[in-house]
């Protein structure tokens, strides 16, 4: 019997056969013999000793910044310039040592003026032109501004005073040693201002505020007999004479709630008249309107008929038709109450007025009263030279008072 040949599929792989093959059966097909070694010199391509004299011979970093020095950025410019940049540091230098100059004597000044003019703070000083040690060397300052605030004047304080005083003649030996100087001419203004108005004056409790270029409103409340009754009235300004200024008062009206209205004066339409309010009322206050037709005075100052008088007196229908009528409103409004207050005072009781307070509006006369608004003032004169007023206006802030002035001396 024919024994039949084996196929050994260990070493005869074949692709068509099933099952995964092995990865280190074809790692160790690979493997074909011992690798061959090479020598280091051979596959370095050169000796230790060449590439050791190649490659730079080791030394300390360098930590410092930039690593090397720089060089002088000055070193290159050429003399010129460098004589150019030199100069304008000398001058900076010497503009600093100007000011510093111009601030010790503008100090030094400020203290002098404050113990001289007996003021309540230093003024403000600055001295124009520059160089300031030049204009000292010549004696002779191009202009120096001066500004005092709250200068005493009369019932008020001026807010402030600004001048310029202009080529001014030192009387002086050095920076420290200025005796004098003489002032050929100077202007400014004077602000007498409304805030300053308004504390000063608020003992009345009265506002001041611009109206026009030469009105001053006043309003407010001023107390009377315990009353406190609003106040309205108009200050004109005015220049008066070369160095003041005054205030004549006119519109002054006081009003006693919507009841009565005080106008002081002598004329037809001022003194104390009821409003037309309060004539209204009398048609629809029978006891009010009786109060007043039964005084002869009063009837007699109105123009109404005795004979209507008593008609209506005597019957509430003539009366209501008496004071219901436009005439009679018109003539109780035009009726001056003061002059029979003192006389009449349960008359004035029923009408709503108080006695007192109508025997104290008739002390309060026009001069009284102006005199309380009154705003004027006048500038010192000066023992040599001249100071004048040049405009008044009035400001959205105050009073503003131009001046000028020639031929002044400040020191010995």
């Amino acid at each position: 019997m024919r024994t039949p040949h084996r196929i050994d599929t260990h070493h005869q792989p074949d692709d068509r056969s099933e099952g995964p093959r092995s990865p280190y059966d074809e790692l160790g097909a690979l493997d074909d013999g011992p690798l061959e070694e090479t020598p280091l010199e051979e596959f370095l391509g050169e000796d230790a000793e060449q590439r050791d004299a190649r490659e730079p011979q080791w030394s300390p970093p360098d930590h410092r910044r930039g690593g090397r020095r720089k060089k002088n950025r000055f070193a290159g410019l050429p003399l010129a310039v460098k004589a150019v940049v030199a100069l304008l540091v000398l001058a900076a230098f010497l503009a600093l040592g100007d000011r510093w100059a111009v601030l010790y004597a503008e100090h030094r000044a400020a203290d002098t003026l404050k113990d001289r003019l007996d003021l309540a703070a230093a003024p403000e000083v600055e001295i124009g032109g520059f160089p300031f040690l030049t204009q000292l060397a010549k004696k002779r300052l191009d202009s120096v501004k001066l500004t005092v605030p709250d200068v005493a004047a009369d019932r008020v304080s001026l807010a402030k005073v600004s001048a310029t005083a202009h080529d001014i003649r030192l009387n002086a030996d050095g920076l420290t040693s200025v005796r004098g100087a003489d002032i050929p001419r100077f202007d400014g203004d004077v602000l007498l201002s409304f805030e300053d108005l308004n504390r000063e004056l608020g003992a009345s409790q009265v506002k001041f505020t611009g109206e026009r270029h030469d009105r001053v409103r006043a309003d407010g409340t001023l107390p009377v007999a315990g009353h406190d009754l609003r106040l309205r009235a108009e200050a004109r300004i005015q220049r008066q004479g070369e160095r003041g200024i005054a205030t004549e008062i006119g519109g002054m009206r006081l009003d006693i709630g919507d009841l009565a209205t005080y106008r002081p004066g002598t004329r037809a339409s001022e003194g104390l008249h009821l409003t037309p309010k309060a004539s209204a009322d009398l048609a629809r206050e029978t006891r009010k309107a009786r109060a007043l037709l039964s005084v002869p005075a009063i009837v007699q100052r109105m123009g109404v008929p005795e004979t209507t008088v008593s008609e209506a007196l005597a019957d509430d229908g003539k009366l209501t038709e008496l004071t219901g009528s436009p005439r009679f409103a018109r003539q109780a409004e035009r009726l001056n109450l003061i002059d029979l207050a003192l006389s009449n005072p349960d008359v004035m009781r029923r009408l709503g007025l108080d006695p007192d307070l109508l025997d104290e509006l008739s002390r309060l006369t026009r001069p009284v009263l102006a005199d309380r608004l009154a705003l004027a003032f006048e500038l010192p004169k000066p023992e040599q030279g001249d100071v004048r007023l040049q405009d008044v206006r009035v400001e959205e802030d105050g009073i503003r008072v131009r001046v000028s002035g020639s031929g002044l001396s400040v020191g010995g």
